[in-house]
């Protein structure tokens, strides 16, 4: 058997002031010709390029979709290896480290135009508090962030990073 193709990934879970959490919508198209799209919405981030360290991914991937680019970059809270096909086969999975940032509140603006995020599957960004999100009928990344979040919220950084799951 051949060993897997993980993509190294970064993302960061951004928060203001009233605890709400910046959160992307990606559209992913189904994988065979008859499925549906899928939504979901996730932390914002992205694949660390061949060079880069993940602080420079984090920084590079929340000025293109979110426009941010002043900010303290926190510790690494959350860690993630998602195993699914994507980006055309490419890769096997994606192993992602989720890092807090705090930030004052801002309207997002992203630096890529909406045609270029479209083509890396984002739709649409927005804030969220956390009862919103635990009352949402919608398909999450990681699928346990509702109860995650709260837990970050309720106790603060984990002394080590916590396995997200998938």
């Amino acid at each position: 058997m051949s060993e897997l193709r993980i993509r190294p990934a970064a993302r960061a879970i951004v928060l203001d002031p009233e605890d709400r959490v910046l959160l992307v919508r990606f559209q992913f198209p189904g994988v065979a010709p008859q499925e549906d799209r899928r939504d979901v919405w996730a932390t914002p981030g992205g694949g660390i390029e061949d060079g880069e360290t993940a602080e420079a991914a984090i920084r590079r991937e929340l000025a293109e979709e979110a426009g941010l680019t002043d900010f303290e970059l926190g510790p690494v809270v959350w860690t993630r290896l998602h195993i699914i096909p994507f980006i055309g086969g490419r890769w096997d999975g994606q192993r992602e480290e989720y890092h807090l940032v705090r930030v004052r509140a801002f309207e997002p603006h992203p630096r890529l135009s909406w045609e270029q995020l479209n083509r890396e599957y984002v739709f649409e960004l927005r804030w969220w508090t956390l009862e919103e999100l635990e009352e949402a009928d919608t398909t999450c990344a990681p699928r346990r962030l509702p109860a995650l979040l709260r837990d970050l919220l309720r106790d603060g950084p984990p002394a080590e990073p916590i396995d997200a799951g998938v």
